[in-house]
């Protein structure tokens, strides 16, 4: 399996560079069509972030031009949706192999970005929280954190075209972290019948809050791509108290896909 078509749904300018530049990386990686949408309320802010489509496509060097199959070269093109129904992206997401979303700009917006939520409850596809800082590279690197929940099984899976290409994996898990599940030494001899090779850490909680030693790990280990599951318990229930997923909303500055 390989990545065909990447959806960015973008709102605003203000976080568009990073967003764009990252999903870019992604598209040449895998020479892949990169789909822009935009959902508004008026086309003031479309003229905005078309204008800001067209400029960072030619920064990053993607051909403006629809989808197309068998292309030689990645390309991007834009697509604009009036109205407020954060539903839009997520049906629209359903037919992408990968959503990319902006960091988001604030706590608060992590946890309250219909765009982040609605594609990771209801698209049923691996999503790619960009980091604020677009990376060089991405999936040299790669970190699963695992806890043995169904969620990060499908993280695992979705990744695994990503785990094909990679350079070095490692598991990353915490007693805190895990669930009734399977092990990490489990989930590395699954790997191995898929002919990858990932070595096991376990990391601890950095003041009572497993997501930053999930981050603090890795960072150690220099990844440039974090594969994990998102919110095994409810997601009201992080909101309110917190969360790993949520954390790490917050708080990464590497790329993470995430999985429902």
């Amino acid at each position: 399996m390989t990545i065909r078509k990447l959806l960015l749904p973008l709102q605003t300018t203000t976080t568009a560079g990073a967003a764009f530049s990252t999903a870019a990386v992604v598209a040449r990686l895998w020479c892949a069509h990169l789909s822009v949408l935009h959902v508004a309320a008026d086309r003031t802010r479309e003229t905005a972030v078309r204008n800001v489509f067209e400029r960072l496509a030619a920064e990053n060097g993607l051909a403006v031009a629809e989808a197309r199959p068998n292309a030689d070269k990645p390309t991007a093109s834009f697509a604009a949706v009036v109205g407020r129904d954060p539903d839009i992206v997520a049906y629209q997401a359903r037919l992408a192999d990968l959503i990319v979303v902006p960091h988001p700009a604030s706590p608060a917006e992590a946890s309250s970005s219909d765009a982040v939520h609605s594609v990771l409850f209801d698209a049923a596809q691996p999503v790619l929280i960009a980091p604020r800082i677009a990376p060089a590279t991405i999936g040299t690197r790669i970190c699963l954190g695992w806890n043995g929940t169904a969620e990060s099984t499908s993280a695992v899976l979705a990744a695994l075209p990503w785990l094909h290409r990679a350079q070095a994996l490692r598991i990353l898990w915490a007693e805190a972290y895990q669930r009734r599940g399977p092990s990490a030494p489990e989930l590395a001899t699954y790997l191995a019948m898929h002919e990858l090779t990932a070595d096991r850490a376990e990391f601890r909680p950095i003041d009572n809050i497993v997501g930053a030693g999930l981050l603090a790990a890795a960072t150690e280990f220099a990844c440039d791509l974090l594969v994990m599951g998102a919110y095994s318990h409810s997601r009201f229930r992080q909101l309110i108290l917190g969360g790993v997923t949520r954390h790490v909303l917050e708080h990464a500055t590497v790329p993470v896909v995430m999985h429902r």
